[in-house]
């Protein structure tokens, strides 16, 4: 195993439903007696597979990115990385110390003080007392939490305690540092922070394995990336090619079709949304264009014809509205089969999103149908998870009033 930090071979992972915890309480497990006695504790378990014949290689120094759906097996497959738990079947090595930070304070003791748990997470991690105090400054000045190191953690808002967590695990010198999706409950000036930490961790030369939805954040950080898919590794590669086949994959399931709708002389087969090169997909990143193709007939001449697509964010408000006939352009209305898109610039934030359309003419509505395709942005919200639209306006200043000295003169 010299130079690789992880090695995984054919490892899975298998839960029962329902089935009872190990190292129960007595209490738990004379419930359990009983149930048996009565017939109710030795019925069979429905098996679920998390992790199917996994194997991954990673040498030391190197970052990893892991990307897939909800469910794919991502935290599961970090668990087994982290010794949380065993695997089913396979093997799994990893070489020096591992720090994990799977969820909100990971490994802190509620009971005890902020100081009090960056002592016992350095013990956990195998520091001397020495070596923690050599290191905990640097760790509370990250943090930001100096006010509340007296505090038991208990009383942490979720913020403050991943704070924390984050910077016990990226300062006590892991040779692995292990990160899960947690950074999303951070502000946005937080994530970039964790996100510059993770990168010196790598150029220090200790090994990085992270998850998130942020796909900017992975492509940026993450040289190399797994993509798991209903618990087996489909893909490794390549951070960008990774995340390029992870959002092809996602084909729309919308408009496939023969013909989807049809109103009188109207016959509409598809409505498809792609990414830059036209590849259609459902998940797309929000830091790139992507298109909307309409894919329709008309059985014969129809003076005056328009279409129109709109589009609506999870919150049911309506993005934009667009109509083809605000664009100028000459609009085909005789018979025969047509395709037209309508291409989005990279302004609308993470969220998922539902495209309307609308068919017809200056007199009369042929087809209005609220849902044609349905599809998903991912990527960075950037501090601002609020907001529907991205415009990057420009600013300009206009005036400056100096004083006499020749500073500017406060107004307010």
């Amino acid at each position: 195993m010299a130079g690789l930090a992880i090695e995984m071979n054919d490892v899975s992972k298998r839960y029962r439903l329902g089935e009872a915890r190990r190292n129960d309480s007595i209490r738990d497990a004379i419930t359990q007696q009983m149930l048996r006695m009565i017939g109710r504790g030795g019925r069979s378990h429905a098996e679920v597979w998390a992790l199917r014949d996994c194997s991954l290689q990673l040498e030391d120094g190197r970052a990893l990115g892991i990307v897939g759906r909800n469910g794919a097996g991502k935290s599961t497959l970090l668990k087994v990385l982290g010794r949380i738990t065993e695997p089913t079947q396979g093997v799994s090595r990893t070489k020096g110390r591992v720090a994990c930070l799977l969820e909100v304070g990971t490994g802190f003791h509620p009971e005890l003080t902020g100081t009090e748990n960056v002592f016992l997470n350095g013990a956990i991690l195998g520091m001397s007392r020495r070596e923690i105090r050599q290191r905990f400054d640097a760790i509370i000045d990250f943090s930001g939490v100096e006010d509340f190191l007296d505090t038991p953690v208990k009383r942490y808002s979720s913020g403050m305690q991943l704070r924390l967590a984050f910077a016990v695990a990226a300062h006590l010198e892991p040779e692995i540092l292990i990160v899960d999706e947690v950074l999303a409950v951070g502000d946005f000036e937080f994530q970039k922070k964790c996100l510059r930490r993770m990168a010196e961790v790598e150029r220090e030369g200790r090994t990085v394995v992270f998850v998130s939805h942020d796909l900017e954040a992975i492509a940026r950080l993450c040289p190399t990336a797994v993509w798991l898919e209903k618990g087996a590794i489909q893909q490794e590669g390549t951070a960008t090619q990774v995340i390029d086949s992870y959002l092809a994959s996602a084909e729309n399931e919308g408009g496939v079709g023969e013909e989807l709708v049809r109103a009188g002389p109207f016959r509409l087969h598809s409505v498809v949304v792609g990414d830059e090169s036209g590849r259609r997909s459902d998940v797309l990143r929000r830091d790139g264009r992507f298109s909307i193709a309409i894919d329709y007939a008309l059985d014969e001449r129809l003076p005056g014809f328009d279409l129109a697509l709109y589009v609506v964010n999870s919150s049911g408000t309506r993005i934009f509205d667009e109509a083809w006939s605000d664009s100028g352009a000459k609009r085909p209305e005789g018979p025969g089969r047509y395709t037209v898109a309508l291409t989005v610039p990279p302004i609308l934030n993470v969220d998922e999103y539902r495209v309307g359309l609308w068919a017809g003419t200056a007199y009369e509505t042929l087809v209005h149908q609220e849902v044609t395709a349905v599809f998903r942005l991912e990527g960075s919200v950037k501090g601002r998870p609020d907001r529907a639209v991205e415009l990057m306006l420009p600013w300009e200043l206009v005036s400056v009033q100096e004083t006499a000295q020749g500073q500017p003169r406060d107004e307010s």
